[in-house]
């Protein structure tokens, strides 16, 4: 080999591109369509219900570098999404309130004290749940706290259903009696549990019970919810999600109004999340529904 050559293959072996795997994990992959809408209900002089959608991320993106573009990462994000619905509870006003406290104290507590784990393992797992449990219980005290500035707000309260979605990953819980479902592959699925009472038992239930156990919205007798007194416990569960799949919160104002075939039919064509959301509010609307309407809609896609 000549001197020749062997500069050349020295200067091909320092120059060639540095090969370091691209790293594309789950969080970066998601994308998540949302849509939202509420009404108020025909026996409602006001609107109780309020609905949030936050995204949550992270990012890196190379200011300065003496390396070349090609040797560095482009501009890299990735997100998780919180959709929650409230449900107020209360008179006059109160429960508009209440609803309006719980969703802005989630948004500001976020900040505070959110990790933003939006990469799920099984270590994180657990610590997502933790988190989420904690975030209720200070959004539970929030309402408490707000509700000592009037008397007339002592009764106020709150449903509270919420859904976490991160990489491949969905988790729920739900205080009172607002829903969330799951549709995939034609079925719609109801992932959180009502706090309600039975209906059948429903008066005997209120008349055993006292003003801070439960509170009443119309027909329904809400055994458990964010406000009032003693301690919140809740449960955070945890499903995988598909690509394809379709979430949905809503208040108890569709469901009372609208059956889950219905339901179901609506999401099945496959609209956009905004024309499903007014469609599910023209049915509820059309049956009269008495309380309060409110929905969100949003379509997974993992790229």
């Amino acid at each position: 080999m000549t001197d020749e050559n062997s500069h050349v293959q020295w200067r091909a072996a320092v120059s060639r591109p540095v090969d370091i795997e691209t790293f594309r994990p789950f969080s970066s992959a998601v994308s998540l369509q949302v849509a939202a809408a509420s009404v108020c209900g025909k026996l409602r002089p006001y609107n109780t219900d309020h609905y949030l959608a936050v995204r949550l991320g992270r990012m890196q993106e190379t200011m300065l570098s003496s390396l070349r573009p090609a040797d560095l990462p482009p501009r890299f994000e990735e997100f998780a999404y919180a959709l929650l619905v409230a449900d107020g509870l209360g008179e006059r006003g109160a429960g508009a309130r209440a609803s309006r406290v719980a969703l802005s104290a989630v948004a500001h507590l976020a900040i505070r004290y959110g990790r933003w784990n939006v990469r799920v393992d099984a270590d994180t797992v657990a610590e997502i749940s933790e988190q989420g449990a904690f975030l209720y219980r200070r959004v539970h005290d929030a309402v408490v706290e707000a509700s000592r500035v009037d008397a007339r707000l002592s009764d106020m309260a709150t449903s509270l259903a919420a859904m976490y979605i991160a990489g491949a990953d969905l988790f729920f819980a739900n205080v009172g009696h607002s829903k969330g479902f799951l549709f995939r592959d034609g079925g719609l699925f109801q992932l959180t549990t009502d706090h309600t009472a039975d209906p059948r038992r429903a008066a005997s239930v209120a008349a055993q019970a006292s003003a801070s156990d439960t509170r009443q919205d119309f027909t329904h007798v809400v055994t458990k919810f964010v406000g009032g007194n003693g301690d919140l416990d809740v449960a955070i569960e945890h499903v995988d999600l598909l690509t394809g799949d379709r979430l949905v919160l809503c208040t108890n104002g569709l469901t009372d109004a609208v059956g889950f075939a219905e339901i179901a039919g609506t999401l099945a064509l496959q609209r956009r999340p905004e024309d499903d959301c007014q469609r599910l509010i023209e049915l509820a609307t059309a049956s009269r529904a008495a309380d309060d309407v409110t929905v969100v809609v949003a379509d997974y896609q993992l790229h």
